[in-house]
């Protein structure tokens, strides 16, 4: 293959993608207005209804114009040879391979987190104000932006400088020790996220004592669940949308309730979400997410071994000289067609998941206040009740609202 055929191969992908999720956009949009099935007849008055279909269709417009501004942008990137404009800057500062690395890339992912500013502002500011769920400040918007380029800097700088490192050192073998670097980081993760990364956003504070705080480790020890503590997360700081997520491994497993969740749900419907959360523990799916997360890595990165060193890569783009970064941009966009395809098994899987956890929490503690929880989640995220059946198989990772209520109640 020339490099002159390589390169409207990597456009081709790129379109070729933007028009199938598009087309999903699409189809998934025709079914805004469906019928609404009789288990979920009591989740939405008929003006609260009307207003989720208008959420829907303010974002489905929203999501089809700015993500065919971003592929103008990158259509144009690539035809006037903005990467190797970029290469050409970073090799400006300096002849180290990993400096030159870290400097494309930080341009590259800067610059498109400063484009996106405006698209991300709308939707916070316009959108979701407009319908009630922004609480988000525009001092709080800028730190946001400001602390996640910050980290984005710092631990996505350091990875990818030991990872080019590797590449220097061991050639077409670093895919191993890149393999590694990352599974710690990914079990590292796993373990402090939200002792290191979730304060710098939000607070979170130990759940007040009281009778849902009693009630929690009530059933946490009915059901043998060790818990370290339960922590609430003020939310609704951001947004009026609520949430509960299970985090950490071993001793340093955690439950953290949004503010929002504690504020719309009843005692029992909280135990019941939690309920929930405890069944994705019990069933070990954690460990088997971070275990499959893991091997897709390291296949990921086999295939970028065979592929990093070979100059065609870099002429594609019209950089003349071969590095890392170059072959890492080309070989992201060939990659993405499997990528794709891996995150539907993912979520075939995610889906599974969700059905045993949910049958967890309705033999461990109320299948029907789960579905309550369910119901009321639903409405306050004004979610979509009739989604098209493609964008559930390829997109979603949980089961429907409709499925899950059938399947709780089979």
């Amino acid at each position: 293959m020339t490099p002159h055929a390589l390169f409207y191969l990597l456009i081709a992908i790129i379109i070729i993608v933007f028009l199938v999720d598009s087309l999903l956009d699409i189809l998934n949009a025709r079914h805004y207005n469906n019928i609404i099935p009789d288990e979920l007849s009591d989740v939405y008055p008929h003006e609260e209804y009307q207003k989720s279909i208008a959420y829907k269709k303010v974002n489905f417009r929203f999501k089809l114009v700015s993500s065919s501004v971003s592929l103008c942008i990158m259509l144009l990137f690539f035809y006037f040879d903005g990467f190797a404009w970029v290469d050409a800057i970073a090799r400006s500062f300096s002849k180290n391979p990993i400096t030159v690395g870290l400097i494309f890339f930080g341009i590259i992912m800067i610059g498109s987190d400063i484009l996106s500013i405006p698209a991300t502002y709308y939707r916070t500011f316009v959108i979701e104000e407009r319908f009630g769920f922004n609480k988000t400040t525009i001092k709080t918007f800028f730190i946001d932006k400001l602390k996640s380029i910050l980290m984005m800097i710092v631990v996505g700088g350091g990875l990818l400088a030991l990872i080019i490192w590797f590449y220097q050192i061991t050639g077409k073998y670093f895919w191993i020790y890149a393999w590694a670097l990352v599974s710690i980081f990914t079990l590292a993760m796993n373990m402090f996220y939200a002792k290191l990364i979730v304060p710098l956003f939000n607070k979170q504070t130990p759940l007040e004592p009281g009778e849902l705080r009693n009630t929690i480790e009530e059933y946490s020890r009915n059901v043998g669940f060790q818990l370290k503590d339960i922590f609430v997360i003020d939310g609704s700081k951001r947004s009026t949308k609520a949430n509960a997520y299970f985090s950490g491994l071993g001793s340093e497993k955690r439950i953290t309730l949004y503010d929002t969740l504690i504020k719309d749900l009843s005692k029992e419907e909280i135990v019941a979400v939690l309920a929930h959360e405890v069944g994705h523990y019990k069933k070990r799916h954690v460990i088997i997410n971070l275990l499959l997360s893991i091997i897709l890595t390291g296949i990921t990165l086999w295939f970028l071994s065979l592929f990093i060193a070979n100059p065609l890569l870099s002429e594609a783009l019209q950089v003349t000289q071969p590095s890392f970064h170059i072959g890492l941009v080309a070989f992201g966009i060939l990659y993405s067609p499997i990528s794709e395809i891996t995150g539907l098994i993912m979520n075939v899987v995610s889906r599974a998941f969700e059905y045993q956890a949910d049958d967890y929490a309705k033999h461990s503690y109320d299948g029907e206040a789960l579905i309550n929880s369910l119901k009321k989640l639903s409405k306050n995220n004004l979610s979509n009740l009739t989604p098209h059946p493609a964008m559930v198989f390829i997109h979603y990772s949980h089961p429907t609202l409709l499925q899950r209520i059938k399947n709780l109640r089979k």
